[in-house]
């Protein structure tokens, strides 16, 4: 039989980043780093994205039709505080309507406090460069919590933290664009000790809170298991990449390279692991690649679904809590496997002894994605970015029956899955 029933309590949910499908030209880092020719794939920027700013009842409306009954969700920080210390009471009670609306339509929130994106006036004083610049970050996250501790019970305080570190501070294209790998380890060391004070902020505030970062796992792979500078470049890589900062989140336990700060002290500062997964990493030198021939999605990215309970189980070793897949999903621009991509995941979790209690794809509608701007598709949900229609793909098809059926049964797999292969890598 190719079908599975969903354990008792098991949940599926959407995911989306504010700055990746609201628009508007506001003033954020991504805004001004779109700007500069070269730096967006496809020359595009944020400040059309899915027009949710606008558009946010129907995209509601319709994941309700679908039967999504939760999303994670983000608030773009620039529209909140668009200068030092100055809140909008307007961006804030635009926030408070979705919410509201949302809660109507029967849709749980888990709530990402921060998503990549900076404001502008944040960015410019070297945003989490400096660890003095960290109190800010807690008057934002503050105002925000206090503001909707009437409608979010679940919280992400900072999502990818060595993703934001890594891609910013190695030259890999995020803003600010710097290729320093001691500034790398001093903004990893801000936002773990940014992550703990915002765990106890929000438990102060709402003592019976879900609260946990969501961190990008990778599955780590020697290209040669027989050659010691593969390995150790594996032991390096994982260790610097997500070890040492998962233990810092989590415990408060701090791990060479990462640097002291006030607020890294042993204690427990996650209530779930909040964990992003998309591929494996085939290590040989310190950019890390692909194995030879295997099986890719669309922006090259090795499609490894065991990686998902590889990764999370190295989360549950550091602490035994719940795990929510917080983040996957693949980049497949004509839906032709994304079906087949969703049910191997959820094959490989539902088979695994782990806690993993939650499965949020990644994402709901194409949106604006990073680097690669509109040239990638994520989505469940097709986006034409100059109507900005909406059209709910097969994979979306296949995610809402999914729901509706607590499973998949054979007929589903029969019409959604079967016959859906994926392309090698030199397809």
């Amino acid at each position: 039989m190719d079908g599975f029933k969903f354990p008792e309590g098991f949940v599926l949910g959407v995911s989306s980043a504010a700055t990746q499908i609201e628009g508007g030209d506001i003033r954020t880092n991504w805004h001004d780093w779109a700007k500069t020719p070269g730096h967006i794939k496809d020359g595009s920027g944020p400040d059309v994205a899915n027009m949710h700013w606008d558009k946010w009842k129907e995209d509601d409306t319709l994941m309700a039709k679908m039967g999504i009954k939760h999303a994670r969700i983000g608030f773009e920080w620039a529209r909140i505080e668009p200068a030092p210390g100055e809140f909008s009471e307007e961006g804030m009670q635009h926030y408070i309507d979705e919410l509201e609306f949302m809660k109507k339509k029967g849709i749980e929130p888990l709530l990402t406090l921060h998503h990549f994106s900076n404001p502008s006036w944040f960015e410019e004083m070297g945003a989490f460069e400096k660890y003095e610049n960290v109190q800010y970050f807690m008057e934002y996250a503050q105002y925000v919590v206090e503001h909707v501790k009437d409608y979010v019970r679940y919280f992400i305080t900072i999502n990818e933290p060595n993703v934001y570190a890594y891609n910013g501070y190695f030259g890999v294209g995020f803003p600010p664009g710097k290729n320093d790998i001691k500034l790398y380890f001093e903004v990893l060391s801000n936002l773990a000790d940014a992550h703990i004070q915002c765990y106890k902020m929000i438990h102060k505030i709402l003592p019976d809170a879900k609260v946990s970062a969501a961190v990008h796992m990778a599955a780590f792979q020697p290209l040669d298991s027989r050659n010691p500078i593969h390995l150790g470049l594996v032991k390096f890589g994982e260790h610097s990449f997500q070890t040492a900062i998962c233990n810092a989140m989590a415990l408060g336990k701090l791990m060479a390279p990462l640097k002291k700060r006030p607020n890294i002290q042993r204690g427990e500062y996650c209530d779930f692991w909040g964990m992003n997964y998309y591929s494996r990493q085939t290590v040989s030198d310190t950019a890390g690649g692909v194995d030879q021939d295997c099986r890719v999605n669309d922006l090259g990215w090795e499609i490894y679904p065991e990686g998902i309970v590889v990764c999370a189980r190295k989360l549950y070793k550091i602490l035994k809590r719940d795990i929510w897949i917080t983040e996957n999903g693949t980049c497949d621009t004509t839906d032709k496997w994304r079906s087949r991509y969703i049910y191997d995941h959820l094959r490989v979790i539902l088979g695994s002894d782990l806690p993993i209690k939650r499965y949020y794809h990644w994402c709901f509608l194409d949106n604006w994605e990073w680097l690669e701007g509109e040239s990638a598709r994520f989505g469940l949900v097709h986006v034409n970015y100059e109507t900005q229609k909406r059209r709910t793909k097969q994979s979306g098809k296949f995610y809402s029956e999914l729901i509706k059926n607590n499973g998949c049964t054979q007929e589903m797999y029969d019409k959604y899955v079967a016959g859906q292969e994926y392309k090698k890598q030199d397809q």
